[in-house]
């Protein structure tokens, strides 16, 4: 038995051996299940923000002043009366004034509405480009139904906070993106050459590294004049969180830089006439993308809580636009807690795409070293 064993791991060395060094970080990223978890999270908010238009049964810009605050829809199977349905229903809520004039919610059990699947509703065009009409759920006029209620406009929230992931997860990405690009190159570039180049950046990096980030994204987040148009507003929010989050990865890129740089594969590059570009990004860069693929992953929930933060306190995002942020900042008095309190509702969605990017970092972290035993 102990032969038996030996024998497949050696056979299991010799595969890993033949394989390609994406081959075994796949293998091995897809033995944590925390990774993967962090990876359907975010694969189903992606989703959710691409194809918004299709979960929400109404237009979620739309104003319903009629339907102000009403609360979540209760999914039902049984009536008042104990009957079975073998399909879901809701009632309709209606206010009423108890003794003590105080305003409630309550369902209007007279009559229930069949809650349907893949429904004709409100126009919008299939990834901006084909007009229809079909929705995943829906119910029957005069009907409603709102998953997380509405806010003070009758806008359902469920569908808000679906279309608010375009805004948030592509500002975060585009965002990551640029201070991934910036600051690996740089840091490439810094590590390679050395000397008084490798000084002044890294004396500069650390000029950038001296400001407290929060404060300096709230002064320039607030000096975007109010006249931009929404494209203008959300390049150079991204822009912002960009250029105050490169310093780290450039920091961390250099070091290994500076360790493969002797190497025998960049001195035979050099001995064999190899310009220093075709160097850096032919032989170097490609040895630091599994370190810079961690750091996005991980960089994007920062610019999320950070986007969802300056747009809370209104000088972030700002509507007609909407983000998770913007959906925030209807919750920042008690009484509207106290009364409404599916306004929260948005900081699920904040939760779950940071923790989805926190585990899918974690994952590739520990991926992109596949050499190492665990």
């Amino acid at each position: 038995m102990t032969e038996q064993t030996s024998l497949r791991e050696q056979r299991q060395i010799q595969l890993e051996e033949h394989e390609s060094y994406f081959n075994l970080v796949w293998r091995k990223f897809r033995k944590s299940r925390v990774a993967i978890a962090g990876g359907l999270i975010v694969l189903a908010l992606a989703v959710l923000a691409i194809f918004s238009s299709f979960f929400s049964p109404y237009d979620p810009v739309k104003l319903n002043m009629r339907s102000g605050y009403t609360p979540p829809s209760r999914i039902h199977f049984t009536d008042v009366n104990g009957t079975f349905y073998g399909r879901p229903f809701v009632y309709q809520w209606k206010q009423v004034v108890d003794e003590n004039m105080y305003m409630h919610w309550v369902e209007d059990t007279g009559t229930l509405y069949f809650v349907n699947f893949f429904v004709q509703g409100w126009e919008y065009k299939w990834l901006g480009l084909f007009p229809t009409r079909l929705h995943l759920y829906g119910v029957a006029e005069p009907g409603t139904i709102y998953i997380l209620g509405t806010d003070k406009f009758g806008r359902d929230i469920f569908g808000r906070m679906c279309l608010a992931g375009r805004i948030s997860l592509a500002m975060s990405l585009f965002g990551t993106f640029i201070s991934v690009a910036v600051g690996s190159v740089l840091g490439v570039v810094s590590g390679y050459y050395g000397g008084r180049f490798d000084n002044y950046l890294q004396r500069f990096v650390e000029f950038v590294q001296s400001f407290p980030q929060l404060p300096l994204w709230m002064a320039l987040a607030a000096v975007i004049p109010s006249t931009w148009d929404q494209m203008a507003v959300f390049i150079a929010m991204s822009t912002i969180f960009a250029l105050l989050s490169w310093t780290l990865l450039a920091r961390e890129i250099r070091g290994k830089v500076m360790a493969m740089r002797e190497t025998d594969f960049v001195l035979a590059a050099r001995e064999m006439g190899a310009s220093d570009m075709r160097i850096i990004f032919y032989h170097l860069y490609p040895n630091t993308l599994s370190h810079t693929i961690v750091v996005l992953t991980l960089t994007i929930p920062s610019i999320i809580l950070a986007e969802s933060f300056l747009s809370f306190l209104g000088i972030g995002i700002q509507e007609p636009l909407v983000s998770w942020g913007v959906m925030m900042r209807e919750a920042q008095t008690i009484q509207t807690l106290g009364f409404n309190q599916w306004i929260i509702a948005p900081v699920l969605f904040i939760l779950l795409a940071v923790l989805g990017f926190n585990f899918l970092g974690d994952g590739l972290r520990d991926a992109a070293d596949p050499y190492t035993i665990t």
